[in-house]
Order: structure tokens, then sequence, then C-alpha cells
């Protein structure tokens, strides 16, 4: 078997598994509606950035959070598949731990492209107006995100025994990463302690990048978010890597 079949071969596994598990879509959908349904909504009766009402302003981050959120939980089938005995199976096949954890990535990563995909055409029932461009655009800034995600993911669930456990060090993960990155608030106007730690979050240039796209509300330059979050990504895929080689079976 050559790397790049094992990798196929993984991808379409994850793929398989995603789309045959419905509840698992509807949940995945559902839960960043209902906050941009009853969070955006609630807020938005009184409140306005940039000219725009708030449920349209945190759209851009409601799609970020979706890919956070995920990306990072689908760590938590690393852990399945150590109990069941799956990952050993793989490891005797002629391939690179490498390939598979790209092929784990690139599946994880599929996954969650479609959740966010149906979520980006959902927000046109909000008023939120696309071009070609800022659709290909956004779906490139969510395919980068989720990859760096996504191998952070499989990073702690490669080391973790327990989901209880990675749970637990997930949650300490995604709150500074989504709540700094001004998915919720403008990034201008803020506590200058506060600016420190949203410019140093990852997520922060994925979301600005988004808002920049789709409704023109960009604090940085798109380029300069797209590279901040390409250098990111680069950093996750080599830390993902090395855990799961060191990942005991």
């Amino acid at each position: 078997m050559s790397e790049l079949s094992g990798i196929f071969a993984l991808w379409i596994r994850e793929v398989k598994i995603f789309t045959r598990e419905k509840s698992r879509v509807f949940a995945s959908i559902l839960t960043p509606l209902m906050w941009l349904l009853l969070f955006g909504s609630g807020l938005g009766s009184a409140v306005a950035f940039e000219g725009v009402n708030y449920r349209t302003f945190i759209f851009p981050g409601i799609l970020s959070m979706a890919a956070i959120f995920g990306s990072i939980f689908f760590g938590t089938y690393i852990i399945w598949d150590k109990r069941i005995d799956f990952l050993k199976e793989v490891m005797v096949a002629p391939i690179s731990r490498t390939a598979i954890f790209l092929g784990k990535a690139l599946g994880g990563t599929t996954d969650v492209l479609i959740q966010v995909a149906i979520l980006l055409g959902i927000g046109g029932f909000f008023g939120i107006s696309y071009s070609i461009f800022s659709v290909v655009i956004s779906l490139l800034f969510l395919f980068i995100l989720t990859i760096g995600m996504v191998s952070i993911g499989l990073a702690i669930g490669s080391m973790m025994e327990s989901t209880e456990g990675f749970g637990f060090i997930v949650s300490l993960v995604i709150l500074p990463l989504f709540f700094l990155s001004g998915a919720l608030y403008p990034l201008d106007g803020l506590p200058e302690w506060l600016s420190i730690f949203t410019r140093l979050d990852p997520v922060t240039y994925a979301v600005d990048g988004l808002r920049g796209v789709i409704l023109g509300l960009n604090q940085f330059d798109i380029l300069f978010d797209l590279s901040v979050l390409i250098a990111f990504t680069v950093v996750m895929i080599g830390v993902g890597t090395f855990a799961f080689q060191r990942m005991k079976v």
C-alpha cells in the first residue's frame, strides 16, 4: 500500500462515518444556529456595530466557532480508535504514522467543512449577501483554520486515554481561542491588556478575515490575516505529526 493510498483510505473512512451519523450532522449545525438566533437576535435588538445589526456582525464569528468546536473535538475519535484497537490494525499497514495523521486530519477537515459550508449557505436566509469571490475566500479561510484546529484535536487525542480527560483539556483550549478572537465583539477600542491577548490568538485572524470578506469590516489586511493563519496551521500540522510519532496504542 502506498502512502497516498493509505491517506485516501483513512480520509474516506472518516467521511463515511460522518455522513452516516445523521444526528451528528444535525447537531453540528443546530448549535451554531442557536447561537446566531438566540444570542444574536437577543443582543441584536439593542446593539449594532459598524452600521450592521449584531446578528449579522457575529455571523463570521459563528462560522469560526463551528469550525473550532467541530475540529478540535474530532480528536475524541482517536481515543475511540485506540480503545477498539483500530489504530493497532492501521499501524501494521506499510504506511508511516505521518500518513496516518494526514489521513485522519483530512477526514476531520472534510467533515467540518461540510458543516460550515451548510452554515454559509444558511447565512443567505439571515440577510448575508455573497459574491463568488467572498464564498471562495471564506471557504479558504475556513479550510486553513479547520486543518489547524483538527491538528490540535488529534495531537491532544493522541496523548489522552479517556474522553473525560480529553474534554477537560480541550475546554481549556477552545474557550480562550473563541472568546478572545473577537467573534462576538469588535477588536477596536479594547483595553490594551486584552488587545495583546486577542492579537496572540490565531482564531482572531480567521474571524477578521471572514468578517472582511463577507462584511467588509476587517481590522487587519486580509492577506495578513491569511498569512498568520497559514503559519499557525503549518506549525500545528508539525505538532500533530510529532504527537502521532510518539503516540502509544
